[in-house]
């Protein structure tokens, strides 16, 4: 995965904070497993998984945290 695509951490106001959390998590997830055939696959199996759900609400809260810090919580 060469193409540059995250260009700041600065965004305009939380809820575009948080759109980007979910993409750092999503990006996170194609950089590890970057077979969308695999992807396809596994998704069947954690989309039922509580336990897999709940860890991927996490990974997302912790990118969400990592943005709001890099946007000084947005009190400008």
């Amino acid at each position: 995965m060469n193409e540059a695509w995250l260009q700041s951490l600065v965004t305009a106001n939380a809820q575009e904070g948080w759109d980007l959390a979910v993409k750092l998590s999503r990006m996170g997830v194609k950089v590890t497993q970057p077979s969308a055939e695999a992807r396809d696959r596994l998704r069947a199996i954690y989309a039922e998984d509580a336990d897999s759900l709940i860890a991927a609400s996490h990974v997302v809260a912790i990118n969400f945290q990592t943005v709001a810090a890099a946007n000084n919580y947005w009190r400008k």
